[in-house]
């Protein structure tokens, strides 16, 4: 509905345009061409032409609306204050009143003898910033930063950095009528909804010149995240907080839940598009048409053992003897007295204090469960007091509930995990009640549209119609993070669609620890300035870096060069052009 409405006015507003070009003196029908009507309307309101070619950019059309629409009430001498906030908010409504009303005559903008300040100086240079911003931010690179730690070691909690979307094709926005800069929540809210679902346009995407390959870094929209509820959507899905604790009326007021201490009350739940939905980042480590298999926590593509990437962490059982690492600190809250984790320990080795916790404690040895790469573990191992440094790893058979397909007819788990093959675009599978588990959300949400996906007796029924088989319609990517143990990914909530892929990190230019993580070098902003990267909240040696499939390359060197050799261009052309005055 929101769709016709919307066309409806566009349509009003050319038929506005139409009578407008006859009183400028242009010829009315082109004022029914799109794209071209506004590089003509330049003509009339003394604008760039090419301000016309931006028509095109959906969202950014939006906001231009505005523009031309405050420019032409300008132009036909409507310039009071209500009639300019009119135009630029209304603007559809408002051609078709500038030109359908006899009264009201063109003058164009040559009368007006001095351009206002505050339009000349303030209103269209703010403008075409986030005109500009958003055509880049939307189709070729995004500021992102890095929320979780899935991809401990390699991309880090408190790494800044920016997005490449034009490798695999930029996707035009779904939901184009949006808060600039905003994703899916309005700034300094919890749970505002940033954008309007009156227009919605379908999935595109511009030509990229690749598509994900195994081993790379891929950003992409999250696809549980199709649900959430307001105040969990940070840090769960809706089906998760379902699968975890069983709770399905979120709207109810009584509502209330503990996340590991977070209190949640009162969740709303809401859909999300795809392009709203959350961002994550992990390691493509499955394409379309790949076979997958986690065999005691090794990956295997296709049968072959692949390499295990460089920073990849899991969980190991450090047993220690007369050498606890732990301290009794008293909780700030209640004042009672408790066992925590050693905090200068954890941060000498950075291991994050939120991803190590006591085990059992014993009366002549402690055993301890800490994240953290092979490197780490085995400098642990070396340490004076430690017994035993032991890779947690979850036996075969031994099923979960948290891992995908979440059905005990798969007992799978993060450590042992199918076989299973990932759907790609034409092949076609085998579907029956045995398996709907794998295939359901794709057929049912991913794949072409919302289906209802239903099972009578031994069929499955596809929009009420028998289905033995099903042929897909895109690729799908399994995703998964270097932090082996503690990620939610495709292991959690299966395969990832390539119309939620989003692009490929490309360039971390700051980075910092989160004190929540580290508390002892985490904390102080000033007095990190001076220290090194172990010591202080700066991680240096991780500024200015390209994103590499084996890690990160400093371009630190480059970068200066390249500011440096700015710096005396402007210097030099500055001293040039004093010569030039004194003469």
């Amino acid at each position: 509905m929101g769709n016709i409405i919307f066309l409806l006015l566009v349509l009003i507003s050319f038929a506005g345009l139409y009578k407008i070009f006859e009183k400028a003196g242009l010829p009315a029908w082109k004022a029914l061409i799109p794209i071209y009507n506004f590089w003509l309307v330049g003509t009339i309101i003394n604008r760039p032409k090419w301000w016309g070619l931006i028509m095109i950019v959906p969202g950014v059309n939006l906001i231009l609306y505005g523009v031309y629409g405050f420019h032409l009430a300008r132009a036909f001498k409507k310039r009071m204050n209500n009639d300019l906030i009119a135009a630029a908010l209304m603007p559809y409504l408002y051609f078709a009143y500038l030109g359908f009303n006899k009264d009201i005559k063109f003058f164009g903008v040559s009368d007006i003898k001095s351009e206002s300040s505050f339009i000349k100086n303030w209103a269209d240079p703010i403008i075409f910033a986030v005109v500009a911003a958003s055509i880049i931010r939307g189709f070729f690179f995004e500021a992102f930063t890095i929320p979780t730690s899935s991809l401990e070691k390699s991309l880090m909690v408190g790494d800044f950095l920016f997005v490449n979307k034009v490798c695999y094709g930029a996707k035009v926005p779904q939901t184009p009528m949006a808060f600039p800069f905003a994703h899916h929540t309005l700034p300094f809210t919890t749970g505002t909804q940033s954008y309007l679902e009156w227009l919605k346009l379908p999935y595109m995407r511009l030509p990229g010149y690749s598509k994900p390959k195994n081993g790379e870094i891929v950003v992409f929209n999250y696809p549980d995240g199709d649900t959430v509820t307001i105040g969990t959507q940070q840090y769960t899905s809706y089906y998760e907080m379902v699968r975890r604790f069983g709770y399905t009326n979120m709207n109810n007021p009584n509502f209330k839940v503990d996340l590991g201490g977070m209190s949640i009350k009162n969740g709303k739940k809401v859909g999300r598009p795809v392009d709203k939905r959350e961002h994550y980042v992990k390691r493509c480590v499955g394409i379309a048409g790949d076979k997958l298999e986690i065999k005691d926590g090794e990956l295997y593509i296709n049968d072959k053992k692949q390499a295990m990437p460089e920073h990849a962490q899991h969980f190991y059982e450090v047993t220690t003897k007369s050498f606890p690492l732990h301290t009794i600190e008293a909780d700030p809250q209640t004042g009672n007295q408790g066992y925590v984790m050693n905090a200068e320990f954890l941060d000498n080795f950075d291991i994050y204090v939120t991803e190590a916790y006591i085990k059992d404690l014993r009366q002549d040895t402690s055993v301890y469960l800490m994240n953290m790469p092979i490197d780490v573990a085995e400098k642990i191992k070396n340490t004076p007091g430690v017994i035993k440094v032991k890779k947690q790893i979850d036996p075969k058979g031994e099923y979960s509930s948290s891992i995908f397909p979440h059905n005990p007819k798969f007992p799978w788990n993060n450590d042992n995990f199918g076989p299973i093959t990932l759907p790609k675009e034409g092949m076609t599978v085998s579907i029956d009640t045995n398996n709907l588990c794998i295939y359901e959300k794709m057929l049912s949400t991913y794949d072409n549209g919302i289906h209802q996906i239903t099972t009578s007796g031994a069929q499955v029924l596809y929009d009420g119609k028998p289905i033995t088989s099903y042929t897909f319609k895109q690729d799908y990517y399994w995703m998964m993070g270097d932090n082996r143990h503690n990620s939610a990914d495709s292991r959690s909530w299966g395969v990832v669609p390539f119309d939620h892929v989003v692009g490929r990190p490309v360039f971390v230019w700051f980075s910092m620890k989160d004190p929540k993580n580290n508390p002892i070098s985490g904390n102080s902003i000033v007095g990190s300035l001076t220290k090194n990267s172990k010591e202080g909240k700066f991680r240096w040696e991780r500024f200015m870096c390209y994103v590499g499939q084996d890690g990160l390359v400093s371009w630190k060197i480059p970068v200066a060069i390249i500011a440096l050799l700015g710096f005396g261009y402007n210097f030099w052309s500055k001293r040039k052009d004093k010569k030039k005055n004194k003469k």
